[in-house]
């Protein structure tokens, strides 16, 4: 079953976005809107725009959202929270019809973020796109191509980019300091039943409250279902789960550390082992990616990602190995773990490789889940989107960390899915498995 692509989806805003756009200035408020009053959100995107909107001079001024009790919820809890009324839209055809909004935050679902945010710099308003930034290769490319041929500042909601620790480790392995990278490895487990479940809403949900048609976008067709709107995480082909939901925001370090813009090949492995309440996605994955460069098959290294929802206790693992020791980002540490020894090197008459032992800027710690709140790296990363937004300068995650990531995942997805390694052919810009295009 072929998914269409973002070129079938056609733009609903017919008129020219210079015939209104203004032009922001120093003492202009910037006038947002919400695209989704989602509980990603309400749970951080709120609290991280309140930390910051007064000092630079913005403001919600509308809630678009096509389930009547969210949008109505929306509009009431920024009116109470801003002081001021904020208008509910049925959709975004009506948000940006009112011509009332110079950006958007995009909370709604993984696999209309890309859209999503084609409709936004369609209707010339800067936009915070959450990840996944795209789940298949189409929709993939047509916002590439739409964001780049527009003058929107796009930030991808990877806010690892806007931690001081990650930017230390960053600077510290571009340095040329830590090595070769030979190895790293990715881990997210959790025990939670509930995670991604919403039973108490999904009974609240009725069809005639929802515009359904409109919520599919350019998936296949299929019935109303009310768990495939509120639980799309575990459902194919809303959401990939796991590797969009958190795969994304590590496998994401990889390609900002090393410039790498995607995998050389991944295979997969894994299923549903424990939670068997109809969802279509796994609860346990594991991944294995090669990285380097494209015409250098005998450099390179190897990185792992794996997840399970069954056991743990959600503290994100990402370790960077080289020959002389580890990057660590739970302690945030550099140190000569596991690096060649003087008395291993000897016995080869080799010089022992061993790294310094030093902390990289502390920060808070990750904020995993994506119902915390406004933890301090996503309320940098709010801001830093909101400061470009008057600078015009871009912003520490632009559009191309979405694009990398979504490659990976949907590489992911298609080694999952067919049982097969996926490549990526740079020229057409596909994913492949077994010689042909990737298609769900």
């Amino acid at each position: 079953m072929a998914l269409g692509g973002a070129a079938a989806l056609l733009p609903r805003v017919t008129w020219s976005a210079s015939s209104y756009k203004r032009i922001i200035g120093a003492n202009d408020r910037v006038r947002v809107g919400v695209v989704g009053f989602s509980d990603r959100h309400r749970n951080t995107h709120m609290p991280c725009f309140l930390n910051h909107y007064k000092e630079l001079n913005f403001d919600i001024v509308g809630v678009s959202d096509i389930w009547s009790k969210r949008r109505e919820e929306g509009a009431a809890m920024w009116k109470e929270k801003l002081g001021h009324s904020v208008a509910a839209y049925r959709n975004n055809d009506e948000l940006y019809a009112s011509k009332s909004v110079d950006a958007v935050f995009i909370g709604t679902a993984d696999f209309q973020h890309a859209l999503h945010a084609i409709e936004a710099v369609q209707a010339g308003c800067d936009a915070y796109v959450e990840k996944p930034f795209a789940e298949t290769m189409a929709d993939n490319r047509a916002a590439l191509k739409a964001v780049k041929a527009s003058k929107q500042i796009i930030q991808i909601g990877s806010q690892r980019r806007s931690g001081s620790n990650y930017m230390a480790a960053e600077q510290f392995i571009k340095s040329g300091k830590f090595g070769p990278i030979t190895m790293v490895e990715l881990t997210w487990n959790v025990n939670q039943p509930g995670r991604w479940r919403r039973p108490d809403l999904v009974a609240q949900l009725r069809e005639a409250d929802v515009d359904w048609k409109r919520y599919l976008m350019n998936r296949p067709a299929e019935a109303y279902d009310p768990r495939k709107y509120l639980e799309y995480r575990l459902f194919w082909p809303y959401s990939s789960g796991l590797p969009g939901q958190w795969m994304s925001h590590q496998i994401d370090t990889v390609h900002w550390f090393t410039g790498l813009p995607h995998p050389r090949s991944v295979v997969a492995n894994g299923g549903i082992y424990m939670w068997k309440d109809g969802r279509r996605n796994w609860d346990t994955l594991t991944a294995v990616f090669d990285y380097g460069p494209a015409n250098d098959l005998g450099s390179g290294f190897q990185v792992t990602f794996g997840s399970r929802m069954h056991n743990g206790d959600e503290r994100p693992a990402e370790i960077y190995y080289s020959n002389g020791g580890e990057l660590n980002l739970i302690t945030n540490r550099v140190s000569p773990t596991g690096g060649l020894t003087k008395q291993s090197a000897d016995a080869m008459h080799m010089q022992a490789n061993l790294l310094p032992e030093f902390s990289l800027a502390q920060t808070a710690a990750v904020a995993a889940s994506a119902n915390t709140g406004g933890d301090v790296l996503t309320s940098n990363h709010v801001r830093n989107w909101m400061e470009c937004i008057r600078s015009r300068q871009q912003p520490h995650a632009p559009v191309e960390a979405g694009y990398s990531h979504s490659i990976a995942n949907i590489m992911t997805t298609a080694a999952a899915h067919t049982g097969l390694k996926a490549t990526f052919d740079e020229k057409t810009q596909e994913v492949m498995v077994g010689g042909k295009v990737f298609k769900y």
